[in-house]
Order: C-alpha cells, then sequence, then structure tokens
C-alpha cells in the first residue's frame, strides 16, 4: 500500500511530538514529507534530520533567516517563512493530510489552503473552527474534503459516532478533567500563580492550552468547535466534569443508550486513528487492562468556579462573531496573564467586558470574522491598559 503522505504544521510541540511518535510506530504506512514550527529552528532541523524531510518552514521570519544564515537545516531543505510557508506546505503534492497544531489562530489560512488543494485535515487546532468554522467547513464540503478531529473530546465522538445518521443522535457529552483547580474555591483563585496553572494534573501541554484547561476556557472552545464538526445545534452538547480524563467523551443517542470512548490521557490514541483512518494498528502505548480497580467519577461543571465555560457557551448559543470574540479576548488575556500583567480570575473578566464592548453581527465572509478578531485583540488590549484585572 502507498504511505501516506503527512505535513505537520506545528512539530515542536505537544501535538506534533506526539504526531512523530506515532509516524515512527507507524513507518510502513505514514511518510513526513513537510513539517513547521513557529520559531524553534533546531527541534525543527532535528526533526527534518531524523525524517528526511526537505519543505520546512518557520512561521517566524526572524528564526527563518538566522537558520539560514547560519546554514542550519544544510542545503537540501527548501525552507520558507511565514504564513505563506504554511500555506506552502499545506498544499504539497506529496502530501494527503495535514496535521493543523499550530497555537492560535495561525492555523486557519493553511487549513483554507489545504482544503483548496484538496487534502484531508486532521485538525487540533480547535481555533481554527472557533473563529471561522462557518467557512471552513463550508469549504471542505465544497471540495469533499473530511476534516477529522485530534482533540482527544472529539476524536472520542467522531469513534462514539462511526457514521450514524443525525436523526439518530441525541446529545454529545464533553468530557473535562477539571485542571489543577477543580476543587478550588473562587475566592482563593485570585491568588493563582502562572507557574501553578501550567501544573496540569493528567495532560502535558503547550503553556496556553494548559491554562485554558485550568480555567475551563479550552472546554468551551470544545463546545464551539464540536458544533461546527458534528453540525450539532448548541442545546446538543453537553460538558460533565471527569477528572481521571479516561473517558474522553460520550455521544447519547434517541433510544438513551449512551456510548463511550475510554484510553489513558495521552493524544497518540486520538493522533493514530486520524493518521490511520479507516485503519487500525496496535498503538504506540499501552491501553487500559482493567486489571487493577478504576473509579471513574462524573459530575456537573461549576459555572460559578469556571466562568469561561459559561461565557463561551453564551458565545456559542449568541452566534455570529461572538465566539471569535471569545477566543481573541482569551488568547490575549492568557498572554497577559502568563506574563504576570493581570490576575487569574482576569480572564473571565476581560472576555467578558470584551464581549460586551463588541456588537455581534452575522459575518458574510471570512474577512468580517478576521477584523473582528484584530478588533477584540485591540479591545482586550486597552482594557488592561486602563484597568486593574
Amino acid at each position: 500500500m502507498n504511505k501516506k503522505g503527512i505535513v505537520l504544521l506545528g512539530a515542536t510541540g505537544s501535538i506534533g511530538e506526539n504526531s512523530l511518535r506515532v509516524i515512527r510506530a507507524n513507518s510502513d504506512r505514514l511518510k513526513l514529507v513537510g513539517i513547521a514550527s513557529g520559531s524553534r529552528a533546531e527541534p525543527l532541523a532535528a526533526i527534518a534530520r531524523e525524517f528526511g524531510v526537505r519543505h520546512v518552514a518557520l512561521f517566524d521570519e526572524k528564526s527563518c533567516t538566522d537558520a539560514q544564515n547560519c546554514g542550519l537545516f544544510g542545503t537540501e531543505v527548501n525552507l520558507s517563512s511565514g504564513i505563506d510557508g504554511l500555506n506552502r506546505l499545506a498544499t504539497l503534492p506529496e502530501a494527503d493530510v495535514a496535521v493543523v497544531a499550530v497555537v492560535g489562530t495561525m492555523g486557519l489560512h493553511p487549513t483554507l489552503a489545504a482544503i483548496e488543494a484538496g487534502k484531508e485535515i486532521a485538525l487540533a487546532s480547535k481555533e481554527v473552527l472557533v473563529l471561522a468554522g462557518k467557512f471552513v467547513m463550508a469549504a471542505a464540503r465544497a471540495k469533499g474534503v473530511r476534516v477529522l478531529p485530534v482533540d482527544s473530546e472529539h476524536n472520542a465522538v467522531f469513534q462514539c459516532l462511526n457514521g450514524a445518521p443525525e436523526h439518530e443522535v441525541a446529545r454529545i457529552i464533553l468530557t473535562a478533567s477539571g485542571g489543577p483547580f477543580l476543587n478550588l474555591s473562587w475566592e482563593k483563585m485570585a491568588a493563582i500563580t502562572p507557574e501553578q496553572a501550567l501544573q496540569h494534573p493528567n495532560w502535558s501541554m503547550g503553556a496556553k492550552i494548559t491554562v485554558d484547561s485550568s480555567t475551563m476556557a479550552n472546554k468551551g472552545l470544545e463546545l464551539i468547535e464540536a458544533r461546527w464538526l458534528f453540525g450539532m445545534e448548541p442545546g446538543q452538547i453537553k460538558v460533565v466534569v471527569h477528572p481521571q480524563s479516561i473517558v474522553h467523551s460520550m455521544v447519547e443517542y434517541v433510544d438513551g443508550s449512551i456510548l463511550a470512548q475510554l484510553s489513558p490521557p495521552s493524544m497518540t490514541f486520538a493522533i493514530q486513528h486520524v493518521l490511520l483512518f479507516p485503519e487500525r494498528k496496535p498503538g504506540v502505548e499501552p491501553t487500559l487492562t482493567f486489571e487493577d480497580t478504576m473509579n471513574l467519577e462524573f459530575r456537573p461543571p461549576d459555572l460559578t468556579r469556571f466562568p469561561c465555560l459559561r461565557l463561551a457557551r453564551e458565545s456559542m448559543e449568541a452566534a455570529g462573531v461572538a465566539p471569535a470574540v471569545f477566543n481573541a479576548a482569551n488568547e490575549v488575556a492568557v498572554e497577559a496573564f502568563l506574563g504576570k500583567r493581570i490576575s487569574y480570575p482576569g480572564i473571565s473578566d476581560l472576555i467578558d467586558q470584551t464581549l460586551q464592548n463588541i456588537e455581534n453581527l452575522e459575518p458574510a465572509n471570512l474577512e468580517e470574522v478576521l477584523d473582528i478578531d484584530r478588533s477584540a485583540r485591540r479591545v482586550t488590549n486597552d482594557l488592561i491598559k486602563k484597568h486593574e484585572f
């Protein structure tokens, strides 16, 4: 059988690292043909050497220039930079699948470029659909391109749905670990430091997504993403807290049956499912054995303790550009928190005030969404400068 050509946008992040593990273990079926990173040139060069990759992009132009000047990638590698570099990789003729795992909204244009080129999308950057789900999914339908979810929760839903017709599905249930502050009172959250927020009990992830998990903004983004991925109405998507991160999500059918997908808290299971889909092969690490006692706990989320989740659901229900505003405000607020310019509760306060300051509307095209994204970031940054959070 021919090998699938894989382009990995975000090769040096946690999703990228786990994708490389899957590709190594399935070298008879998968071939890495393109890799990209934001600015981490040396790790990217090591990946290029190991896998013999000739198409490489660094989003940061200075990092790209520095790497070229010092000959880090040698003469055999075609090195490019910026959004044009990402788009070039996403549309490589030898690529079959584009893994979009770059941070934030950087992945939007490469995703659309890959869809236009007829590439299958393995989507890990949930912000792509939060920002522009209406346009991305319409483009995928028009081109007959599959958008397969890499997030463990959405991948679990995809597996549990297994192609079931829409009229048989009552709702989907996304699980959330609750992060490191699940049982902390709201009053004590004012003293949370970035160092504490970056200590997730179950998952090893990048800084931004780890903070998002602690505030449950991440689960809010997943709510919005699920709506577009699976064509659900807001009332058909529920979040339940499951601290063990063993049940990754569930699907409830109209007859009352609920199907769940279980695996250890490792992204390799979801990544392998997507990259090899529809084929299944042995995983790269051990799964559950049920030889030891296992307790699985479920509880409803506390929206008082986690206002980001409430704000995300309200944004999803409001539709229009509200989800894009939520996402932009959250990105700016998390960056400010990690830089110790705002408090931990200031993240949700900034999102709330930004949503109140921008009029919601139904975007007619992608450019309107991008304009709103830029406006929301300006508003949030201005709020940071004018007030104490």
